[in-house]
């Protein structure tokens, strides 16, 4: 009876922690960060009730379908014994989840909170992705076993799609598309935009007959998902949908671009057509055309069959893309780079083949060399060119005669680093580890020292937020020769074998020549996005809390999906999830904090300077000392790498 009443209370706290306390910690967030986001605030009653009820429909009817169909509660740590995939869990793949971003959305929109709408609404939707890919996916893989297939797409088949195949293709890949793109074009003109007309461009009229193939684009691809002719052909153009907003939308967000449309007096039906369509928004989320995306996604699903089809459906694609320019409503790059996006996205398995042979590559190149006691190791190169690079960025930001700053950020962080890896995972086969956390926090410390000289921390902790996901992007290459941070077994995904004796994985894991997660490559990826997104915040000239707080929002977001996939043994495990992920989420929530607190931009970069170069090339030799120079012969502590 005790367990019973513990069991209860547990899921009673757990049930209010989600439902009681995030929403009132989400809501004080949107009102504490709104003197920081700076962005035009969507306010609508009507919309926004309606988009709120909505996303708590949405939620209810999963919280239904998993008691009903799990014979559970819908909660992570007490989760259903069974696997759901009927009643609204066969239209979407996360309803819960889903549900509540819309909610979040509507509330912001409801209430006219633009950091409600641009910060805490997206920072939700990431966090929603994080739990399930880092969480949830492991979960039901280890409970139910892989999916032989995935209920939401359409089943990998000759054969016609089902009904309710083609009408899920709407919830699960056009409407979101339409929603975000939507609130991207909301956005506006940003400043600092670059127009990516050529100078001979602006003076182009505008052939307002071809406003008919333009729109074309509209119909046609909202007729895919009835006219496609095959379950594998449907299959293919909600897969490639998808990669397509997962590659673009970013894109949008991080490049400062703006088109605008070419001016003209309508003189047709269908130049008033034409007119019509175009929106105060009109120019931006343009490079890439997503008009030329989605043209060449949906001519390579109708072209299916016969000759006749994959001739009309193509000419009609490309008659679409020259449309764009001659409309006026795209520039020849916006078309250009769609052509590219198109080709990336159709060939995204070769892509990523080739990037896990080249991380495999890397990984086994493992070289070094003996002057007497002391070892050289190539792979400590990268982790010196990284912190090159880092600390370039950061001397230069922060102006000259601040020098002292960043070698006092160095040096601590990487005291930090050595000193909490060895606390945390130290021990007779790992002389010399070093922790991403110990160093972020004796970074901080570190970068205590500005105040001696004068200048604002949130200064100097926002310079180094710009510069930490290019010193860990590149130094994750020392963790694939090294063969720390490596991935656990991959079982339903391609991973990457280590077979070099020298390396972790074979040493320590003992998985020599097995596929492993290649998730020092999931990193570096995942850094490149936070990079752009922390250059243009510095660019539109963001408060500096903004890009700490950011910073360390998203790199967590990264660090908790990527623990879930890592297969070190040594890393301790709390209430089901590593203790990196615990950490993760406390610094999750500490970005969001600091979101809120008020700062000014940081100053306009400066040249670099031969200082700033000299210096960091010192920090990098040192930096390759640390990593990548040891003492093989020696007993003492640190003294040895393996």
């Amino acid at each position: 009876m005790e367990r019973l009443t513990h069991s209860r209370l547990a899921k009673a706290l757990y049930g209010m922690l989600f439902m009681v306390i995030v929403p009132l910690a989400l809501a004080a967030w949107a009102h504490g960060a709104a003197n920081t986001v700076h962005l035009p605030a969507l306010h609508s009653v009507f919309r926004g009730a309606m988009l709120a009820a909505l996303g708590v429909g949405i939620m209810a009817l999963g919280m239904l379908s998993l008691w009903i169909y799990g014979g559970g509660l819908p909660m992570n740590a007490f989760p259903p014994p069974r696997l759901v995939e009927k009643s609204i869990y066969s239209l979407v793949p996360h309803p819960i989840y889903e549900g509540f971003v819309i909610a979040c959305a509507g509330v912001a929109i409801l209430f006219g909170s633009a950091s409600g709408l641009w910060l805490v609404t997206p920072a939700v939707a990431l966090a929603c992705a994080a739990l399930v890919l880092g969480y949830e996916l492991p979960d039901l893989r280890s409970r139910f076993g892989p999916r032989k297939s995935t209920p939401w797409l359409p089943l990998d088949r000759p054969e016609a799609p089902s009904l309710l195949e083609r009408f899920r293709i709407y919830l699960v890949v056009l409407l979101p598309w339409l929603v975000v793109f939507q609130m991207l074009g909301a956005l506006g003109k940003a400043s600092g935009s670059v127009d990516t007309y050529l100078p001979f461009e602006a003076r182009w009229p505008v052939i307002q007959q071809t406003e008919l193939l333009y729109a074309s684009t509209y119909v046609v691809v909202l007729l895919v998902p009835l006219l496609a002719r095959s379950g594998s052909g449907l299959k293919q153009f909600a897969q490639r949908g998808l990669i397509a907003m997962a590659l673009i939308f970013p894109l949008y967000l991080f490049l400062p671009f703006f088109v605008p449309p070419r001016a003209f007096h309508p003189t047709t039906v269908l130049g008033q057509l034409l007119l019509w369509e175009r929106t105060p928004y009109s120019g931006t989320a343009a490079l890439p055309s997503f008009h030329v995306v989605w043209a060449l996604i949906a001519a390579s699903t109708l072209g299916e069959g016969r000759q006749w089809r994959k001739y009309f459906w193509w000419t009609w694609a490309v008659l679409v893309s020259l449309s764009c320019i001659a409309t006026g409503m795209h520039s020849i790059a916006d078309v250009l780079a769609g052509v590219i996006a198109y080709l990336v996205v159709i060939r995204m398995h070769d892509i990523w083949n080739a990037l896990l042979l080249t991380a495999e590559h890397i990984a086994n190149s493992w070289k070094e060399w003996r002057f007497g006691p002391v070892r050289i190791i190539n792979h400590g190169g990268f982790a010196a060119a990284g912190i090159l690079f880092g600390m370039g960025m950061i001397d230069t930001m922060l102006g000259p005669g601040r020098g002292i700053i960043t070698v006092s950020f160095f040096l601590c962080s990487t005291v930090g680093a050595l000193l909490w890896a060895q606390w945390i995972e130290g021990s007779p086969a790992l002389l010399r580890p070093m922790g991403f956390y110990g160093g972020l926090l004796g970074g901080i410390l570190g970068a205590i020292s500005g105040l001696f000289l004068h200048v604002n921390l949130w200064i100097v902790l926002a310079a180094i937020s710009v510069a930490a996901p290019v010193i860990q992007g590149i130094g994750r290459l020392r963790c694939l020769v090294q063969g720390c941070c490596h991935g656990r077994v991959a079982e339903s995904v391609p991973g990457i074998r280590y077979t070099d004796p020298h390396s972790r994985v074979c040493r320590l894991a003992n998985l020599s020549g097995v596929p492993v997660h290649a998730t020092p490559l999931y990193s570096i990826l995942w850094n490149v996005v936070v990079e752009l997104a922390l250059l243009r915040l510095l660019q539109l000239n963001a408060p500096c809390t903004l890009i700490c707080g950011i910073y360390l929002f998203l790199s967590s977001a990264g660090r908790f999906v990527e623990e879930a996939y890592r297969g070190e043994p040594q890393t301790a495990t709390i209430s089901g999830l590593h203790l990196y992920q615990w950490i993760a989420i406390f610094m999750a929530i500490a970005g969001a904090v600091i979101t809120t607190v008020k700062s000014s931009p940081l100053p306009s970069l400066t040249h670099l300077r031969l200082s700033s170069v000299l210096l960091a090339m010192g920090c990098g030799a040192v930096a390759w000392f640390v990593t990548g120079i040891d003492f093989p012969e020696s007993s003492r502590r640190f003294a040895r790498l393996t």
